[in-house]
């Protein structure tokens, strides 16, 4: 029985490292093996591309070479890790996956979907995740949140409009799919996220047995 591969998927200070916490606990209250991991990273190699995608520098960074060092770590990752344990039947659950790339790249660097789309077929074939919980955030609220953390990577200092595109595309990728994304009002409190994550969850659970 192949495992379910579930991304969690949002703009920055939504909430995902909290509430990935939360789904761990959710596993293994159900017994359910899993691994979890993260894009960019995943893997050794994969974590040093995702070292050079956010370090600040001087160079601009051309929004290409951006894209293919997302998809480079991203081939590594599903070869090393997503696919393996998918195949032992262990679950995997990825703290950001291909729809971030359409997101960031595609809506927020305005490169639209077309080479994503290509380099997503080459890189991981007919592969897509089984559930994508969308955590989602006004971005003014979501860059407050993020602000109070840490020091802001090189995405972090962009414009709020880049990221007003980016929450924009999470919504219409869930509009248009809504079977497998699930929209997570992530503005409440901390209760309320988890109680519509679990929720979510369960559903999810149910009908995966029964399909």
């Amino acid at each position: 029985m192949r495992g379910r591969f579930i991304t969690i998927e949002g703009t920055e200070g939504v909430g995902k490292t909290t509430n990935i916490e939360y789904i761990k606990q959710w596993l293994d209250t159900n017994h359910i093996s899993f691994v979890s991991t993260r894009e960019p990273g995943g893997t050794p190699l994969a974590e040093e591309i995702r070292e050079l995608l956010l370090a600040n520098r001087e160079e601009k960074v051309c929004s290409k070479a951006e894209l293919l060092m997302m998809f480079a770590g991203r081939a590594q990752h599903i070869d090393q890790v997503i696919e393996p344990q998918l195949a032992a039947g262990n679950w995997v659950l990825c703290d950001r996956f291909t729809d971030a790339t359409y997101a960031y790249q595609g809506a927020g660097r305005e490169m639209g979907n077309e080479l994503i789309a290509s380099l997503e077929t080459m890189v991981h074939a007919s592969m897509r995740p089984d559930l994508t919980l969308v955590l989602d955030v006004p971005v003014e609220l979501g860059l407050e949140r993020a602000g109070k953390r840490s020091e802001p990577d090189r995405f972090e200092l962009e414009k709020t409009d880049f990221f007003n595109r980016v929450r924009n595309a999470y919504l219409s990728m869930a509009e248009q799919n809504p079977q497998r994304y699930k929209i997570i009002d992530a503005s409440k409190t901390l209760e309320f996220v988890q109680q519509q994550i679990a929720y979510t969850l369960n559903n999810f659970l149910t009908t995966d047995h029964n399909g």
